[in-house]
């Protein structure tokens, strides 16, 4: 039998408190959250809200956003209490019309993030938000870290390497390291 894993928030450095509104504090066990984005006019988001949307992760003690998550074991225990949490937030400010239909709904957020924790203990994952069609689709990308001496073209020192990705049609997104370092990206 697999053990219990969930997703955990993870913060390499602070640029999630600077793209959210809220940040998610490192180590909230984390869902998707699209359900915070349905009574929202998703076209109109901008600055930090579109941020949210397009790639946050919602942790569930603070119903803050985290960039990534990384995959960890879980105690039912610990399940049994982001279900909870999670409730409290969909009953209280939400409006779930009472805890009952909260947790239900917690429960089955929580379910929806076991089912990203197929990869390894420790890889990291990534989530693409968008708006199609009036609907809410989302992608995860899933990233590893490399073996030894893997990537010979870089002498093995690369952190992380993308391993997966679920849907194919999703226009590649390209940032200029190089260019932000220099100053010379978007000139």
């Amino acid at each position: 039998m697999t053990a219990l894993r969930l997703p955990r928030t993870i913060r390499f450095d602070p640029s999630d408190t600077l793209v959210f509104e809220r940040a998610a504090e490192p180590g909230e066990w984390a869902v998707p959250g699209s359900f915070l984005f349905w009574d929202q006019v998703v076209p109109n988001l901008v600055g930090k809200a579109r941020a949210a949307f397009r790639a946050g992760f919602v942790g569930v003690r603070s119903l803050g956003f985290s960039t990534l998550v990384v995959i960890v074991e879980a105690s039912e225990a610990e399940r049994d209490e982001a279900i909870e949490d999670l409730a409290r937030h969909i009953h209280e400010r939400l409006g779930a019309p009472d805890f009952e239909a909260a947790r239900a709904a917690a429960r089955e957020e929580i379910e929806v993030a076991v089912s990203l924790c197929g990869p390894e203990i420790g890889t990291l994952i990534a989530m693409h938000r968008t708006w199609e069609e009036g609907e809410i689709r989302e992608s995860f990308r899933t990233l590893r870290r490399r073996a030894p001496g893997e990537d010979r073209l870089h002498g093995g020192l690369r952190a992380f390497r993308l391993i997966e990705a679920d849907d194919e049609e999703q226009p590649e997104e390209h940032v200029d390291l190089l260019g932000l370092q220099s100053g010379e990206a978007g000139r």
